[in-house]
């Protein structure tokens, strides 16, 4: 479950990453035919961005690290909905998918050499 959980971690952060960039351009083209709160919008993708990349971590510390990846993954999730909203849904899903596989992963036991 950690090689899922890393997988769906790093494909939720990239999913993000795109998300928060629509976002972005959205927002950009909002300002540039003069709509009214488009700044923000641009604003929130660019907040929205660093929110995914900490998804990607988290994606990437699932194998050593499965209870701080799977909190990150989550974390991510959470913090890329409140920023970027409709834009982020597909990241988010993946990432709190990740996450929750990350963190109800068992240690596995340690084999002796015989």
């Amino acid at each position: 479950m950690r090689i899922a959980a890393m997988i769906l971690g790093i494909l939720g952060g990239i999913a993000g990453v795109l998300g928060g960039g629509f976002a972005v351009t959205v927002g950009g083209l909002g300002q540039a035919f003069g709509a009214e709160g488009a700044g923000t919008v641009t604003n929130l993708g660019f907040a929205a961005v660093p929110a995914a990349i900490l998804g990607i971590i988290g994606g990437a510390l699932a194998l050593s690290k499965p209870k701080i990846a799977g909190i990150l993954m989550i974390a991510s999730a959470v913090l890329g909905v409140i920023f970027v909203s409709a834009a982020y849904a597909i990241a988010a899903i993946l990432l709190v998918v990740g996450g929750i596989l990350a963190l109800v992963t068992r240690k596995e036991p340690k084999q002796v050499a015989a």
